[in-house]
């Protein structure tokens, strides 16, 4: 089985082989999670990204979506980058968000990733509700996580409120 574990802290500091970064489509850094992967992890994740952009991905990579890069100066050997969706009341978007999980890990099997950081994503400046994002976030995993490929999957939550979201969608089980 693969262990979920649940860390409250920086997911720039974390030593995995895969880092998920909370992106925006034009992969181009940002702020929140985004901002500090780029700032942390230097100018190589940048010139990648800018890559990206100028072949596959000119339009910005789609919500939903994932892609690795380096992973410059932080202590892991890929950046998978994926685009969460915007929390809107009106339209169910989880499909979306779920589909965030399930690209990241895809790409982090492609690379032979055993061990992958997470963030929450789309529960900061896209406003998705900390419990609906943690409960999306703790099923996705389990469901796409094969314990053949991972050993383990790891959310790296910035606060105690986070935290205290993830820790009650994985006891919910």
């Amino acid at each position: 089985m693969t262990a979920i574990t649940l860390v409250r802290g920086d997911i720039t500091r974390q030593s995995v082989d895969a880092i998920v970064n909370a992106a925006n489509s034009s992969l181009l850094g940002g702020g929140g999670v985004d901002g500090a992967i780029h700032r942390n992890g230097g100018p190589e994740i940048l010139a990648a990204c800018r890559r990206l952009r100028a072949s596959h991905y000119g339009k910005g990579l789609p919500t939903g979506k994932a892609v690795a890069t380096v992973a410059g100066r932080l202590d892991a050997r890929h950046v998978i980058h994926t685009v969460g969706p915007v929390w809107s009341a009106t339209e169910d978007r989880s499909d979306l968000l779920t589909s965030c999980y399930r690209e990241s890990l895809r790409s982090a099997a492609e690379l032979g990733a055993r061990t992958v950081a997470f963030p929450a994503i789309s529960t900061g400046v896209y406003r998705w509700p900390l419990d609906d994002g943690a409960r999306i976030a703790v099923r996705a995993v389990r469901e796409y996580a094969a314990p053949e490929q991972f050993s383990e999957v790891r959310f790296v939550l910035f606060d105690e409120t986070a935290y205290a979201a993830f820790a009650g969608a994985l006891a919910d089980g």
